[in-house]
Formats: C-alpha cells, sequence, structure tokens
C-alpha cells in the first residue's frame, strides 16, 4: 500500500535541520548496483572497474550479500546518524560495531519480514550482534578500499557541491523553499514535510527532533529513510551533478604542471583518471615499474596521491587537492 508520509515541524524542529556527507549510505547502494549485474547509465564506467574486484575479493558471497537484498529493506543500524557533517568511514564503522543488540535483533527481525529467511551469518549475527559485528564492519572496511575509497575524493567532491547549492538556497529562499525544491516527492506547507509514494508512515513521534539531509550519488532515483528513536530522521536524496561523476575531465596542460612537479609525476597524474596499481600505470605510460613507484611515492607525500589495498593490489589515486590542482591547470 502506497501512503502519504507527513513529518510535522516545531520551530525547534526546524532550528535542528542539517545536511551531513555519509559515507556509509554510499556503501548499501552502491553494493547492491554492484551485485545486480546491470549497466547503470551513470555509473556503469565505475562499476565495470570495481565489479572484478567484488568478486576477487568474496564480497558478493559475504555478510553484506546477505544484510542488502537486492530490492528493499537495508537494516537500519548500517546507516548510523552522522554525528558530524562528515563523519570519517571509521567512525561510522564503529557507530555500526558498538549498535546495541536489541537495535540489531529488530532490525534483522524486519528484513526476514521482508525477505521471507535469514541467511547463515544472519543467524549467527541475531544470536551474537557484539560478537559478530566486528567481522561485518572488518567486510565493510574492505569493501570500502576496493570500491569507494579511491574514487572518494571525486564522490565527494559532488556532494558537498550539492550542499552548498542548498545552503545558499536556504540562505536566500528559506528552509520551506530548499525542502520543497529537493525532490518531487517532497513538498513543503504549514510546518509539515510531506512525501508521497511511501510504503510506511513517517511521524515525528517515531523519530527524534531535527532533520538530517544527507545528498548520495548511489542512492538515486528515489529517497531513503530511516527513523531510529532518538536519532533526528534521516532524508538520503539524489545529488545533484552525479550525471558527470565518472566523465572524463578535460585535458590538463601538461606544459603548465611539468614546470612545477616534473612530466613524469605529472604524466602519472593525469593517468589516474581512474585508479590504478603501480604494474598498470607502468604499462600505460611506459615508465619503469621502479621509476612508477618512486613517483608515486613523492606524490603520496605531497598530499596529490592517496593508496588503497584491493586484494593483493594497491591502488593509486587522485586526492581532492589533486584534482583541484588539475582542474586550475585545464583553466
Amino acid at each position: 500500500m502506497v501512503v502519504l508520509a507527513e513529518l510535522a515541524f516545531s520551530a525547534m524542529d526546524l532550528a535542528q535541520v542539517r545536511f551531513a556527507v555519509s559515507p556509509m549510505w554510499e556503501v548499501a547502494p552502491s553494493f547492491r548496483l554492484l551485485r545486480s549485474g546491470s549497466a547503470h547509465p551513470v555509473h556503469r564506467p565505475w562499476a565495470e572497474q570495481v565489479r572484478p574486484r567484488l568478486v576477487a575479493a568474496g564480497l558478493d558471497r559475504g555478510w553484506l550479500a546477505e544484510l542488502i537484498p537486492p530490492t528493499g529493506y537495508v537494516p537500519d543500524f548500517l546507516n548510523p546518524a552522522p554525528a558530524a557533517p562528515a563523519p570519517t568511514p571509521a567512525e561510522e564503522r564503529e557507530a555500526i560495531r558498538t549498535s546495541p543488540a536489541d537495535r540489531v535483533r529488530q532490525d534483522l527481525d524486519h528484513l526476514a519480514r521482508h525477505q521471507g529467511n535469514r541467511g547463515p551469518r544472519l543467524r549467527t549475527l541475531h544470536a551474537d550482534p557484539p560478537g559478530r559485528l566486528a567481522k561485518v564492519t572488518a567486510e565493510i572496511e574492505t569493501y570500502w578500499e576496493l570500491a569507494l575509497a579511491p574514487y572518494w575524493a571525486r564522490i565527494r567532491a559532488v556532494l558537498e557541491a550539492d550542499i552548498l547549492y542548498r545552503a545558499r538556497m536556504a540562505a536566500g529562499h528559506g528552509t520551506g523553499h530548499l525542502l520543497n525544491d529537493l525532490h518531487t516527492s517532497l513538498s513543503w506547507d504549514d510546518n509539515v514535510l510531506r512525501m508521497s509514494g511511501r510504503k510506511q508512515p513517517l511521524a515525528r513521534t517515531t523519530a527524534g527532533p531535527g532533520l538530517l539531509l544527507i545528498p548520495s550519488a548511489f542512492t538515486g532515483p528515489g529517497l531513503r529513510t530511516r527513523t531510529t528513536l532518538p536519532d533526528p530522521p534521516q532524508l538520503v536524496y539524489p545529488a545533484r551533478g552525479v550525471g558527470s561523476l565518472w566523465q572524463a575531465r578535460p585535458a590538463t596542460r601538461a606544459d603548465t604542471l611539468s614546470a612545477v612537479l616534473g612530466r613524469s609525476r605529472t604524466l602519472l597524474l593525469t593517468e589516474l583518471e581512474t585508479p590504478a596499481s603501480t604494474t598498470q600505470l607502468a604499462h600505460r605510460t611506459g615508465l619503469s615499474t621502479a621509476g612508477v613507484s618512486q613517483y608515486l611515492t613523492a606524490l603520496r607525500e605531497a598530499g596529490l596521491v592517496s593508496a588503497h589495498r584491493a586484494g593483493r593490489s594497491v591502488l593509486y589515486a587522485r586526492t581532492a587537492a589533486a584534482e583541484t590542482l588539475l582542474e586550475a591547470a585545464c583553466a
């Protein structure tokens, strides 16, 4: 049954509306996309790179495979309310690891009602949440490192740009206008936020005060919500600019950067349009493996490159500082 959910706001609730960037709100929808095997119109370049790593690491048949079904409900404890505007992945994993046992069991019971059964891992998690959540968070960390961490600088830039746009909208036109513009299924009127097309009701009595707005790169096109007392309700919406997330950047003026970084380091930065290993970079650039390793070490020490473990390989990726540098060189 489809219902119209209505979330009432007091003056205090409006005063506690805030934004956050949440790494965990990218984990479940991105994992679901990879397991679907579909050629997503936006995320296909990313999925083609990451899906083989997911299978090689055995994550397609682990804890996340049981916790995140192909469609429908995802346990709420996997999406703890961000306590800060931009919690780190480690902070969110720790919040999951220390989830109250009763909360975990309640969510798993809800998942079982949706799915009709509970897999072997989830049976052990239900029986002993404190003893098994460490295994769950360890697998989440593995998934993060191979699927999202190498791309996080680019993803986070899109999410933060969305928040900046909407913060300016709120400053210029008010919070009501912001909420009306957030998604086609939302409408704001008479101190009430209405959400059409939901399968479950949503009331202020089922969540804490305020509202937490979280842009997401992978959750579209619909909205996702989490209402768990005493946390504020979380409203996760598709971020603006996701359609251009994986588009190649304009050609960099290599001569401009080479004068500062050197030709080989500049070449490696431009080649890291997608994360790659030392061997892959050596093959693509014609530089020796030893030379690539030396240059990457220098770039990493300068804060322009980050390293991420993916199985037996280490993937190197550009940092946010490198992206800014390259954009300036393209101007």
